[in-house]
């Protein structure tokens, strides 16, 4: 790994003072767990390499080759598999008899604490402070704040451990795009201020009462901004703009970075679903009393076929697994027909129509943008169950009913589909066309309207034969439009759905609304309307080889 010559100096002129007294500190690092802790999708019914259960295993080896060790999470932690929707539905329901599965498994392993995520805010404040409460280590966010005459409790801006006669300070950072995403009684009583400020003010509050030898930043933000909303990926500018920081770990965007060099900080962010742990080490000599950082290094550690799960974490795991399973194999509807969503980034398909349908009756609108969040799903004919439709929607996304227009309708559609690479007619046949800096859940298709996609324009300008009702659309059009909050919110570029009036917010989730509507009409659409398409001709070869292998390879979710 590549290292700025300063450490190389330092760690050099270390070498050259023998007898010093010296220590080596490791921090382990999970994030984005998201409910997960079986090996297991729950999607598939089938085993996969993921979990707490096999990441305790790597956590104990990494603990083994290194006892001075700190183990901390950085966010999204009670959300998002099959597990968690059942207990928080239980919990929201005030069913729940036990605490929550995921917290309870952090707890055996003895973490030290973790970073407050945005998605921890999904299911409410009380279904949040119930797992907090049951949690034996600090939840820290330096810029989760209490709002002046709430009654709601503080986040600790960090942590201050002693470990091997080191003093190490850990600052917690959440993306501040929360209020953005929730209902606001979701997080009434806390702001969100920016995250650089904040990991400033408690940077320069932590060393002027515990004076660290190492300052650590454990963030739920990604690396760069991408501009899609102001200053939810701000790891980048913290290690740039914030003084004293010797290292950062992150995560949210659900991707990896083993180790990476921005000046002097080094940042690392493992892999989501406990698919990886990294490992950060720390050398320090004492010098006048004083310790100093002389060397520094990460890596991230996958978890394998070959690793045994903790029986431990299995142990806590399995009623609420058990739980998940029952619910998941419940019969809800027929499929007329053999689905797939392989292709569903570069066609229209009736999997991804059904997820439209179901937005256009819940919000009562005229448009539907919705966007293909598990392209691996296949549905057989014949029943089909609650595990089969959850899979399609993997996210507990509301539904938003939002009032614009046709001009937003365009500037959305032009947004999506930058998914696509441009390609003269003559050269379509090459690829690859799918943009590799898009994330495939953030190309939404529309409902409601027909269109064009033209690859051989420029980004900007390739929605073609735009029409509402069989006339062209007009930019003045009134229309209902029916989207996620995390759309409402304007994340991924859909900046001109920000600020529009709010109509409609769904009190559950998108996943359930699907199950419910299907429930009562009993069929799955048998084909897709084809209200849509990539052109020109001549790329759908080459699409269709791009969104296989995309399938294949799997993606950052």
């Amino acid at each position: 790994m590549f290292r700025p010559l300063c450490w190389l100096l330092a760690f050099a002129f270390a070498a050259l003072l023998p007898g010093q007294e010296t220590a080596n500190i490791r921090l382990i690092v999970t994030t984005d767990l998201h409910g997960y802790l079986y090996p297991y999708d729950y999607y598939t019914g089938k085993a996969a390499e993921r979990g707490l259960a096999k990441a305790a295993t790597l956590i104990a080896a990494a603990r083994a080759e290194n006892p001075n060790s700190l183990l901390v999470d950085c966010g999204d932690t009670i959300q998002g598999s099959a597990l968690e929707t059942v207990y928080q539905g239980a919990v929201r329901a005030g069913r729940a008899t036990a605490a929550d599965p995921v917290i309870l498994s952090m707890n055996e392993l003895k973490f030290d604490a973790m970073a407050v995520g945005n998605h921890e805010f999904n299911y409410g404040l009380k279904n949040l402070n119930a797992a907090r409460d049951a949690s034996k280590f600090p939840w820290i966010s330096a810029n989760t704040q209490v709002m002046p005459g709430s009654t709601e409790k503080p986040f600790a801006p960090y942590i201050v451990k002693m470990v091997d006669g080191v003093r190490i300070g850990i600052v917690g950072i959440t993306t501040p795009g929360i209020p953005a995403w929730e209902e606001p009684k979701n997080y009434k009583g806390y702001r969100f201020l920016p995250g650089k400020d904040a990991a400033e003010a408690a940077i320069r509050d932590l060393k002027a009462k515990h004076n660290p030898d190492i300052v650590i930043v454990a963030a739920h933000a990604g690396l760069e901004d991408n501009g899609d909303l102001r200053g939810e990926n701000m790891v980048k500018q913290i290690a740039t703009d914030v003084p004293g920081i010797d290292a950062i770990v992150f995560g949210h965007t659900h991707s990896t970075v083993a180790g990476h060099w921005v000046g002097n900080v080094l940042v690392m962010q493992p892999r989501n679903w406990g698919i990886s742990i990294g490992t950060m080490d720390f050398s320090l000599v004492k010098t006048a009393g004083k310790w100093q950082v002389t060397d520094k290094k990460s890596k991230l550690i996958p978890v394998t076929k070959d690793i045994a799960p903790d029986p431990a974490i299995l142990k806590i795991a399995k009623p609420y697994h058990d739980a998940a399973e029952q619910y998941l194999n419940s019969p809800v509807a027929e499929s007329p027909v053999d689905m797939s969503a392989q292709l569903s980034r570069i066609e229209d398909t009736p999997l991804i129509d059904a997820i439209q349908q179901t937005q256009l009756h819940y919000a009562n609108a005229d448009v539907s943008f919705a966007a293909s969040f598990n392209p691996r799903v296949t549905v057989r004919k014949g029943p089909v169950t609650v595990r089969e439709i959850a899979a399609l929607y993997v996210y507990d996304n509301t539904l938003y009913g939002i009032e614009g227009n046709g001009k937003m309708v365009r500037e959305a559609l032009e947004n999506a589909a930058r998914f696509f690479e441009t390609c003269p007619d003559a050269a379509c046949d090459h690829g690859p066309l799918i943009n590799p800096k898009v994330i495939g859940f953030n190309f939404d298709m529309a409902q409601g309207v027909d269109y064009e996609i033209d690859l051989s324009k420029p980004v900007g300008q390739r929605i073609v034969n735009l029409t509402y009702k069989g006339a062209p659309l007009k930019d003045d059009q009134p229309l209902k439009i029916a989207v996620n909050n995390y759309r409402a919110g304007g994340s991924a570029g859909y900046t001109v759905f920000k600020g529009a009036k709010v109509y409609y917010r769904s009190s559950e989730e998108i996943r359930d609304l699907i199950v419910r509507y299907f429930a009562e009409r009993k069929t799955l659409p048998a084909k897709s309307d084809g209200n849509w398409r990539v052109v020109p001709a001549a790329a759908a070869a080459t699409l269709q080889r791009d969104a296989i292998a995309e399938t294949r390879r799997g993606e950052n979710r």
